[in-house]
């Protein structure tokens, strides 16, 4: 690992708004939440430049509504977005957007947008076959698949999943709160955490109809109350990882991949012992290496970071990094496993880390990037030389 190097990354919050992409930098785009008193427009992009360690600004790079979660398709250049709004030309729903992606300039064009079927969508998942984008929104506690058309174009939602039930907390479970989809590594089984039943429901994708099949068993349970959020597997499929929003926990499943069955097997905290504030649990990602957990706090402001057993895949709580910025919602881990990006949603910066590939311990890496209300990270990587 090119520690050197990577330990003097600078960050520049200021640059050409038209700036040109070569093709070997990679594309950083972040999703943010517009109106209110934020001013941000949409998705902003920044390139990072291959061996200068520098991220210059491309500036706004599509206008569109509360882009508050992105995903890529890489190899086709696609890049989709959910719309975190309750309604949607004059319907009760959300709705997500499909946009290329011109990779000379990294700006985003809008193919076409569809209803998401459901409030404030608030994450998506692109299935193997890259034919569908899973949908979970959040205030409906819908689950909804949308057909993907080749050239990246939405169709109407083929699937409509109604979550039903409760849990404990009368104020954020009084109903269901479908808040992730998640693949399992193989793709065999789909995932939702739904934060209002403090469950993980597990379905079955039909690629060739776009249709969701409940699986059995259907689903798994956290401890009441601990509204599961969002969730990460080891690369190995052997185990699973929940992050828990109201308790700031995460919860270590066992994976069963052929029975299609999590087993919990430990509850741990995000936080620190000595910390007394209030804070809620916001991402989960696994380290590419499976070696690593890390989650973020929103309260504490900082990223978790949790050390996994090999063979049993329990955590073991490492430390919690400080983000340099209020409110860490998402954060992503480049494609090189070398850099984690931190959005500090409420102080409108984003903050860049290097990861040591031994102890898997942060270390900021220069000034933070401004970025308006960001919420969600994602990359587009290079090309492969052909």
């Amino acid at each position: 690992m090119m520690m050197g190097l990577l330990a003097a990354i600078r960050v520049h919050t200021q640059g050409p708004a038209n700036a040109s992409v070569s093709p070997k930098d990679t594309i950083v785009y972040v999703g943010t939440y517009t109106g209110g008193k934020t001013n941000s427009q949409g998705i902003y992009g920044f390139k990072m430049q291959t061996g200068s360690t520098t991220l210059v600004p491309l500036g706004l790079v599509a206008e569109t509504t509360s882009p508050s979660y992105i995903e890529i398709d890489s190899d086709r250049g696609l890049l989709f977005a959910v719309n975190e709004t309750e309604e949607f030309e004059g319907k009760p729903t959300g709705f997500v957007s499909a946009f290329s992606i011109d990779r000379k300039t990294g700006k985003l064009t809008l193919i076409n947008r569809q209803p998401a079927e459901g409030k404030a969508p608030c994450h998506l998942a692109l299935d193997k076959s890259r034919r569908n984008l899973i949908v979970a929104n959040y205030t409906s506690g819908t689950v909804t698949v949308l057909p993907v058309a080749a050239d990246g174009r939405l169709g109407a939602p083929s699937a409509v999943v109604q979550h039903t039930g409760s849990s404990v907390n009368t104020q954020r479970q009084a109903g269901p709160h479908a808040h992730c989809t998640t693949f399992d590594p193989a793709y065999r089984l789909l995932f939702a955490c739904d934060l209002g039943l403090d469950k993980v429901l597990a379905y079955q994708l039909d690629p060739a109809k776009g249709t969701l099949t409940a699986h059995h068993p259907p689903s798994a349970s956290v401890k009441p109350g601990s509204g599961p959020r969002h969730m990460d597997f080891r690369p190995d499929g052997r185990f699973a990882y929940v992050l828990n929003e109201l308790t700031s926990t995460v919860t270590t499943f066992a994976y069963d991949a052929k029975a299609g069955s999590l087993a919990e097997r430990q509850t741990v905290s995000t936080l620190p012992a000595s910390f007394t504030g209030s804070n809620s649990g916001a991402e989960i990602v696994v380290h590419p290496s499976g070696k690593f957990v890390y989650s973020s706090n929103r309260g504490h402001n900082s990223v978790a970071l949790f050390r996994i057993d090999p063979a049993q895949g329990m955590l073991t709580f490492v430390e919690a990094q400080d983000t340099g910025g209020r409110t860490p919602r998402n954060f992503a881990i480049d494609p090189t496993g070398r850099l984690l990006f931190a959005a500090n949603q409420n102080s409108g910066t984003m903050m860049v880390f290097t990861i040591d590939e031994t102890s898997g311990q942060l270390k900021a890496s220069g000034a933070p990037v401004e970025v308006p209300s960001p919420v969600c990270v994602r990359f587009l990587s290079p090309r492969p030389a052909r």
